[in-house]
């Protein structure tokens, strides 16, 4: 059971979980993913063990939340009277963190989410193994790989 009034944790941790929100939703749907974090967080909040990693617990809450959200999203119809024409590639609405989060949109989910938690969420590379199942080497990998194809893709625009 922990001691830590649970305020203090949404403030010590409310940027990281806004940060891997933001990376795995886009800037769009990151404060509704953000808040149902913390709602889940408040009702567990109370049984979880002393000892507990509090930031690898709320990343992996917010993970869940953005994999409830996306899925929730995908099989909502969008009724529209004029299907719209397909952005350029270099169309890039809402400034240069736009297309970052479009690029990290486009890795696939294992290398995103390593970089998301590793590098955005600061988690160390057992920790996104536990999240993401596997050993720390893999998840090294991932996160290696996918920054690797970030570096690629800007390397490709600046052409």
């Amino acid at each position: 059971m922990t001691t830590v009034p649970f305020e203090q944790v949404v403030t010590r941790h409310g940027a990281t979980v806004l940060r891997v929100c933001t990376a795995l939703l886009g800037p769009d749907h990151a404060q509704d993913a953000w808040s149902e974090t913390f709602l889940a967080a408040l009702g567990a909040y109370p049984d979880l063990d002393e000892g507990a990693n509090l930031e690898a617990w709320l990343v992996t809450i917010a993970r869940r939340k953005a994999i409830d959200h996306i899925r929730r999203t995908s099989r909502q119809a969008r009724p529209t009277a004029v299907i719209p024409e397909r952005p350029g590639a270099h169309y890039r609405p809402g400034g240069w963190e736009r297309d970052l989060w479009e690029a990290l949109g486009d890795l696939p989910d294992k290398q995103r989410h390593a970089v998301v938690y590793h590098h955005i969420a600061g988690l160390p590379h057992a920790e996104v193994a536990a999240i993401l199942g596997g050993s720390p080497a893999a998840a090294r990998r991932a996160c290696a790989d996918g920054v690797a194809a970030l570096r690629r893709h800007y390397l490709e625009e600046a052409r």
